[in-house]
C-alpha cells in the first residue's frame, strides 16, 4: 500500500481546485469526487465551501447524500471548510426548508453567523496541533459552532467564537484555509488520513 493517500474533494460546488492544490501541496494524491462509485477509491475526503443548502441539494441529484453519510459514519476521514462544516454537523441551528447534512461532528452550526457577503474578512487563527504560529483564516459568509458534543475536540476559537473542531477522523473549519496558500490544515487532514488507514 503507497504511504501517499488518495484523498477526494467533493466536486459539486464550491472552491474543489484551490483544495486539490492544497492537498497535492500537503502530499497526497488529489482528485475531484462527484458520483457513488468514486467513494470507494479514496481514503478521505474534502468537503469544500461553497452554499450548503445548494451541496445538500445536488448531493441528493447525484445519489452523493446516502452514500456519503454511510462512509462518514463507517470512519471515512473528512474535512468540511466553511459550507463543509455546516455539512458535517449533526444538527443547524437555522436550516433552509429540506436541508439535511452528511453529519459526522455532534455539533450546532449556525449559517452565515459572521455576516453577509460584504463583512467577509480574514484573520489570524489560533489552531490546536498547528505549529509555527496562527494560519490565516479567510471568512466568507461563514457558520460558527454554537455547541459541541463531549467527544468533539475544539481546534480554534475566534472573537469568542468557536471555528474550528475535530471529532475522531473528522475535521472541520468555518474558514477556507485553501485560499490562503498556508497548507498546514491540510497537512493536518492528511496525516490525519495515513493514521487511519
Amino acid at each position: 500500500m503507497s504511504s501517499t493517500p488518495v484523498i477526494g474533494v467533493l466536486a459539486l460546488q464550491g472552491d474543489v481546485r484551490e483544495h486539490l492544490i492544497a492537498l497535492a501541496a500537503a502530499d497526497a494524491v488529489a482528485r475531484p469526487v462527484r458520483r457513488p462509485e468514486e467513494l470507494a477509491e479514496i481514503d478521505g475526503l474534502v468537503i469544500p465551501g461553497g452554499e450548503s443548502t445548494t451541496i445538500s441539494k445536488l448531493a441528493d441529484l447525484f445519489g452523493m447524500a446516502e452514500p456519503l453519510r454511510e462512509r462518514i459514519a463507517a470512519g471515512l476521514p473528512v474535512y468540511g471548510t466553511c459550507a463543509g462544516l455546516i455539512m458535517l454537523a449533526e444538527k443547524i441551528l437555522d436550516p433552509r426548508s429540506g436541508q439535511e447534512t452528511f453529519g459526522g461532528i455532534d455539533m450546532i452550526v449556525r449559517r452565515n453567523a459572521f455576516g453577509r457577503q460584504n463583512e467577509s474578512f480574514e484573520a489570524g487563527v489560533t489552531v490546536a496541533g498547528i505549529e509555527d504560529g496562527p494560519v490565516e483564516g479567510v471568512f466568507i459568509r461563514a457558520p460558527w459552532v454554537e455547541s459541541v458534543g463531549a467527544e468533539v475536540e475544539i481546534l480554534a476559537e475566534h472573537e469568542g467564537h468557536v471555528v474550528a473542531v475535530r471529532q475522531g477522523r473528522a475535521l472541520a473549519t468555518s474558514f477556507h484555509p485553501e485560499l490562503t496558500g498556508d497548507h498546514r490544515i491540510h497537512a493536518l487532514f492528511v496525516d490525519m488520513v495515513r493514521a487511519a488507514r
